[in-house]
């Protein structure tokens, strides 16, 4: 082994560029494997430190979690929990039995509403819950009447100033009696006031009790510690569940990227050494030897490059949180958890990676006998082995089965994990099969090529002659095509669905919002020439443990505002305990029309509903449709949207009626409520990025070997243009026929992901979006051969063939 590696390292300078593409491939691995764990340990221990609720030593609030009992087998029985979508609150009572408490000195209760004013959104309190934090009055005094406010110190108000705040009410003017000495994003109001915007009679968010003691109340929690903090911030934990799938989902995908990469990485390099190899079989070197060699580099070069890699990673989880802060999907004060787990977790995938990609490209030159050595090496063998042709055929056979399992999806949690390994295997099949399907191109590709009489003609040769390298170049250009046109025509074709539903069913002539009360509704109605006006809230419930997006709607007049599309049922008697569920979503339960269904609301309270309809147009407005009162109380934020009828009212005697609410037509209101895929596109194009880097780094590798073809293509007459010229119709060809395969193996696995989420198999594929990606992919490999290719030249063609011989 020693004897081995010292070889390795006398004759690293000969093969500068192929342990640099290795150790660029492990780097990126690493650094990706990192980052991602990162965010998994994030979302599995990261923690929240409570901020207003940072002076209770116990805050006690509903539980936020709905739980479910599951028998796991004949004598388990295992409880599941999922977070809630909106706050659980509890009884006022609840504060009364604790007054009683032993030890219990005081007690502080809480409400919290949305409070929105012209400089943005602010969460209304009364004033007696500015002891939670505690709050301290820096001017004026604490409001007494109903129409008095105490701002925060950050907010530029003064005592005296005055504001209208919209609120679950009308809109009001308040007088600034007050200011306070923190900026939380906070406005309090007084006691009464803040009860009746609250819009929750005998109910309080939250109860503060001091000082702490053990104490335990029922239908409630009490929280401690960092704890409090996950009450307080409730997209924390929201944003915690999605750190761990989106890590998970993400560093799964990643890995698999890697090992792909890596392999195909080391599988160039050792048949770029298969001269030198052949050699030292020929001299006696015994296959365990070899595979000794070969094993070792790689764990040198692996543990470099996790080490380092592992330290960019840090970096990337830093950068990838702050761009998730910024995107509003994680809170600002969701800390990363930094730890030594997710550092060797990426230096252990890179180790295995690098040495199990090393035995594997190794095991045919380990084998051959050593008589048969330097021919083998001289003359590439003409047919694929067997075991990679069987690993192929099964690999096809997995990609055939999870594109059939992927058209039976119609989640987008269930869908979107599978939708990225179907497009993984479907790679690695082509992959394997790659040099049979390279022959075959090229076979055909090859009569065009000689249109050029030098530099087509040489590069059809050079491509004949080298499938093997040609297999090993389509491979990570296939992959590029292949998960972009994936990751990014996913959202598009979800988006597109949906976009086409929404303006298909909508039926008013504008839309007013966001975030328009009862009230306002109210005055809408009486403007004369209006036939009807919806009010829709938007939340999420669960059936089970299962999470639905759910719209609520008002009944009055909605055949006028909405056409969702109904195949069963009406929604003639729609309202009280009904509800209406997209084809869809009763496929799934097993459900029709006049069935009962038993739902959680998004702040725990259970609902036992009537299926009054099934409708087609679910992605458009929601999986689920129930009646807006039913809703209205259960949701943190009950201010909505209006979906108005007026054929013959202009749009300015709306806006007269609705003050400070902005007015859009159909088109505006379809382009406002499409889906926001930034986060997906953050986190996923990484793996992009990870794709072109494993692009160019396999072009600099091929090109930078054939330093000593080109010289003696020089040497027997061919200029430098008519050598460039060959290099590039050679990586046209590569590039076409990855791009072939690319858009074949995006468009098999989106035609899939569409037909289960959107029940067509016609996926929507800009153009310009397509030919920019094809472009992309095409600049890359023309710069990663051409730079190399024209350093390569710079030197005398004698001195070149004489250095490598």
């Amino acid at each position: 082994m020693g004897v081995m590696i010292w070889l390795a390292l006398k004759t690293l300078r000969h093969r500068k560029a192929g342990f640099a593409g290795a150790f660029l491939a492990l780097l990126c691995a690493a650094a990706l494997v990192c980052a991602c764990g990162m965010l998994l340990e994030t979302g599995l221990r990261g923690t929240v430190a409570p901020e207003r609720y940072a002076g209770a030593p116990v805050i006690v609030a509903g539980d936020q979690s709905v739980r479910q009992t599951v028998r796991t087998s004949a004598e388990k029985i295992k409880s599941k929990a999922k977070p809630l979508s909106e706050r659980a609150w509890i009884s006022t009572s609840v504060a009364e039995r604790l007054r009683r408490t032993p030890g219990v000195e005081k007690v502080v209760t809480e409400v919290t509403f949305p409070a929105y004013t012209e400089d943005g959104e602010l969460t209304g309190h009364g004033w007696e819950s500015a002891a939670l934090t505690p709050y301290t009055l820096v001017e004026g005094r604490a409001p007494r009447a109903d129409d008095e406010v105490v701002a925060e110190t950050g907010s530029g108000l003064k005592p005296g100033a005055r504001l209208t705040v919209r609120s679950t009410a009308a809109p009001r003017r308040y007088q600034v009696v007050g200011v306070t000495d923190k900026t939380l994003g906070s406005l309090f109001f007084s006691t009464r006031e803040a009860r009746r915007l609250a819009g929750r009679p005998g109910m309080v968010s939250a109860i503060g009790v001091f000082p702490q003691v053990d104490i335990s109340v029922e239908g409630a929690v009490a929280y401690r510690g960092d704890a409090r903090g996950t009450i307080e911030f409730l997209d924390a934990e929201k944003s915690r569940v999605k750190l761990i799938s989106l890590g998970g989902a993400l560093g799964g995908t990643s890995l698999l990227v890697a090992i792909l990469v890596v392999v195909g990485t080391f599988a160039l390099s050792i048949q770029q050494r298969q001269r030198e190899l052949a050699l030292l079989r020929a001299v006696a070197a015994t296959p365990r030897q070899i595979r000794n060699l070969l094993g070792g580099e790689a764990l040198m070069v692996s543990l470099a490059a996790g080490v380092i890699g592992s330290a960019v990673g840090i970096g990337l989880g830093f950068w990838l949180r702050s761009r998730f802060v910024a995107l509003g999907a994680m809170p600002e004060n969701l800390a990363l958890v930094v730890s030594p787990f997710p550092i060797f977790a990426a230096l252990l995938a890179t180790v295995v990676a690098a040495w199990a990609a090393a035995r594997v490209s190794a095991r045919r030159t380990a084998r051959i006998r050593p008589v048969e050595a330097l021919g083998d090496a001289a003359l590439p063998a003409a047919r694929l082995p067997w075991g990679r042709l069987a690993a192929g055929l099964v690999f096809t056979g997995g990609g055939v089965t999870l594109t059939l399992v992927l058209s039976a999806l119609s989640t987008e949690a269930a869908s979107s994990p599978v939708t990225m390994l179907t497009a993984l295997v479907w790679t690695v099949a082509v992959a394997l099969l790659g040099p049979i399907v390279a022959r075959m191109a090229i076979a055909v590709l090859s009569v065009p090529l000689r249109v050029s009489r030098v530099g087509g003609y040489l590069a059809a040769a050079n491509l004949r002659a080298g499938v093997q390298r040609l297999a090993s170049v389509i491979t990570p250009l296939s992959l590029m095509v292949a998960m972009t046109c994936t990751i990014l025509f996913v959202q598009t074709t979800m988006g597109y669905a949906a976009g086409q539903q929404a303006t298909a069913g909508s039926r008013a002539d504008y839309v007013l919002g966001p975030r328009v009360s009862g009230v306002t509704a109210a005055d809408v109605r009486k403007v004369p020439g209006v036939a009807a006006v919806t009010e829709v809230l938007r939340t999420s419930v669960r059936i089970g443990l299962e999470k639905y997006g759910a719209q609520a709607v008002t009944p009055e007049g909605l055949d006028r505002t909405l056409d969702l599309g109904v195949t069963s049922g009406s929604f003639r008697d729609f309202g009280g305990q009904s509800i209406a569920v997209s084809d869809t979503v009763a496929a799934r339960l097993n459900v029709s029309v006049g069935g009962r269904m038993n739902l959680t609301l998004g702040d725990g309270t259970p609902a036992a509903v009537k299926v009054a309809a099934v409708y087609t147009r679910g992605l458009g407005f929601g999986e689920l449709t129930l009646p807006h009162d039913l809703v209205a109380g259960h949701v943190d934020d009950p201010l909505g949207t209006l979906l108005v009828s007026a054929p013959s009212v202009p749009r300015e005697t709306i806006g007269r009626a609705a003050p400070g609410v902005a007015v859009l037509d159909q088109t505006q209101a379809a382009e406002v409520s499409t889906s926001n895929a930034e986060v997906n596109y953050v986190a996923m194009g990484l793996i992009i990025a990870f794709t072109a880097i494993a692009v160019v780094n396999t072009l600099a590798m091929s090109t930078s070997d054939r330093s000593r073809e080109f010289a003696l293509l020089r040497l027997v007459g061919t200029t430098r243009r008519q050598i460039l010229r060959m290099l590039r119709l050679e990586t046209l060809t590569a590039v076409l026929i990855a791009v072939v395969l690319g858009t074949v193996i995006s468009l098999v696995t989106l035609s899939a992901f569409s037909l289960g989420m959107t029940g067509s198999a016609r996926p929507y594929v800009p153009p310009l979006t397509y030919l920019a990606v094809i472009a992309a992919a095409g600049a890359l490999a023309l710069a990663a051969t051409v730079l190399p290719a024209r350093f390569a030249l710079r030197d005398q063609p004698a001195e070149v063939v004489g250095a490598r011989e």
